[in-house]
């Protein structure tokens, strides 16, 4: 069976930005299982991986656009030092997490600090980048019913499996397909 929309997939992979160094990877023995087709994956190695079958590898390079988007100057906003605790040592390339008002959790990363003024970058840390995957498909099947109407793979038995990993790529574009990008 090969890929195609709405089949489960279960890969592992190893991401490295060009110099070999992984800077994300799968767990061995638990391959990423996402529902292709529905944007739960960076739209570059969604549209790689369309046509392999189970025990398949390939090496995928996805350009910023098909990735997590370019480096978004709008990104970097200033902020009152105020807006972070006292005590905290702010250091540029840090990344924290922040609340919004509405009580979303954002990851923000420090762009440099200047007196009482903190300059944060809201772009995703791969932004701009160049991703390289190395992947290897461990399995393709048929998503069930229940898997299509939740919109996500789910485990053995049915049980939600979202294999310890925050796949939520989401950034500040459309690519068309579906997926609200923040």
């Amino acid at each position: 069976m090969k890929i195609g929309k709405d089949r489960i997939i279960a890969l592992e992979y190893k991401l490295h930005l060009g110099d070999g160094q992984i800077i994300d990877q799968s767990e061995p023995g638990q391959p990423l299982s996402y529902l292709h087709g529905r944007g739960q994956i960076v739209p570059g190695l969604e549209k790689a991986l369309e046509g392999l079958a189970a025990g398949e590898a390939k090496q995928v390079v996805v350009p910023p656009a098909q990735g997590y988007g370019e480096h978004d100057a709008r990104g970097l906003q200033e902020v009152p030092r105020t807006m972070f605790p006292a005590d905290a040592e702010l250091k540029p390339g840090m990344r924290l997490a922040a609340q919004t008002d509405g009580g979303e959790v954002i990851p923000i990363g420090i762009h440099e600090v200047k007196g009482e003024t903190v300059i944060v970058d809201l772009n995703h840390p791969l932004a701009g980048k160049t991703l390289h995957f190395d992947v290897t498909v461990k399995d393709v099947r048929d998503a069930t019913a229940e898997e299509l109407s939740h919109g996500h793979a789910h485990g053995p038995g049915g049980a939600h499996d979202h294999g310890g990993h925050d796949h939520d790529h989401d950034h500040d574009h459309d690519h068309g397909h579906g997926h609200k990008h923040k």
